[in-house]
């Protein structure tokens, strides 16, 4: 029977291509893969050899941009979109709450779907949108936000970028180094001479987490305490790394650090994966303060101050950019939640 050729994979599936497919094959980068295939080449200075490769690849792997999406962007479908990282991290969820709500409000329907942090499905998600033809799309937590504006930009598609700063498009982002400097404050006021706090979870590349560090270090040292490679524990986001680093730190301190700074939820996940196979002791000479805000940890048996980032604000700053074509950036204090507190959201009397 005969194949459509875009079923006629290189890696073997019937999967439909991306924009990353074709950069992987050709060698180019993404944001140059859309520029050719979108017609922005010749702005770019891109060669008309590497166009002509781009554009054979594609054709090969079955890809094609969705013109007819495009020919649309001047009418109002009344859909809108949002591409989340997760949709069981509370920050996240919260984020595409309120996305929500403020959609409704507008009379728009909200489209959201999660990327995984994977930038492939990222892109995907984002092509799918641009073909159902949504009115703009938010952006929470992008992987990859050259290739992202530059899909978009192609699909001639409204996006702002939220929670991480995208160099294309307008971004709201919490002012994370204003945060991580209060509550870095907090966990040094008190501390014994000698004492070496410590900063775990995140990766060192992402933005929020290096003006995170940034601040962490800044305050350290202010305040008169060492700091060395080493307190800076950058394992990633997920809970079983953070479980085994946290096992690493202990074994190498003989115990806790005086003050933890964790960089996340998850990274706390992790870290009472651990806690919970130690004695209550374990925890009884140690600060503890969490990057990120949950209820549930005002009863855990050892208090923790929080920083909870705001989505409501985050959300009604990166409406109010969707239409203002810049590239502005817009930081939205958090809040400092001390321990044994419970915040009450927006939504905290609805159902």
């Amino acid at each position: 029977m005969h194949r459509d050729r875009g079923n006629h994979r290189v890696d073997g599936t019937n999967r439909k291509a991306t924009i990353y497919d074709i950069a992987r094959l050709s060698g180019a980068s993404p944001s140059t893969v859309s520029a050719a295939l979108g017609g922005k080449w010749k702005a770019r200075r891109i060669s008309e050899t590497t166009v002509n490769t781009i554009r054979l690849i594609a054709e090969q792997q079955g890809y094609s941009p969705n013109l007819q999406a495009r020919g649309l962007r001047q009418a109002r479908s009344g859909l809108v979109g949002m591409i989340i990282a997760f949709h069981d991290n509370r920050f996240f969820s919260s984020l595409s709450q309120n996305f929500e709500a403020q959609a409704r409000q507008r009379g728009l329907v909200p489209v959201i779907a999660s990327s995984l942090r994977d930038p492939v499905e990222e892109l995907r998600i984002l092509e799918t949108l641009i073909s159902y033809a949504v009115d703009f799309v938010f952006i929470a937590g992008a992987t990859d936000p050259d290739a992202i504006t530059a899909a978009c930009k192609a699909a001639n598609m409204r996006h702002v970028f939220v929670d991480l700063p995208g160099s294309g498009a307008p971004s709201v982002t919490s002012d994370n180094y204003g945060g991580a400097a209060a509550l870095t404050r907090v966990l040094l006021t008190g501390l014994p001479h000698g004492a070496r706090p410590h900063f775990i979870g995140g990766c060192a590349s992402d933005q929020a987490t290096s003006r995170r560090i940034a601040a962490f270090r800044a305050e350290t040292q202010t305040a008169g305490f060492s700091l060395s490679d080493d307190q800076i524990i950058t394992c990633g986001y997920a809970p079983g790394s953070a479980r085994r680093a946290v096992a690493a730190l202990m074994d190498r301190c003989d115990g806790l650090p005086e003050a933890l700074f964790i960089n996340s939820l998850t990274v706390l996940e992790g870290l009472l994966g651990h806690f919970t196979t130690l004695p209550d002791a374990a925890t009884e000479h140690t600060r503890f303060g969490c990057y990120d805000y949950d209820p549930f940890a005002a009863f855990l048996r050892f208090p923790v101050h929080m920083v909870r980032q705001n989505a409501a604000e985050l959300i009604v700053k990166a409406y109010d950019l969707i239409d203002k074509p810049s590239r502005q950036v817009v930081e939205v204090p958090p809040d400092l939640i001390p321990p044994r507190t419970i915040f009450s959201s927006p939504f905290s009397e609805q159902g």
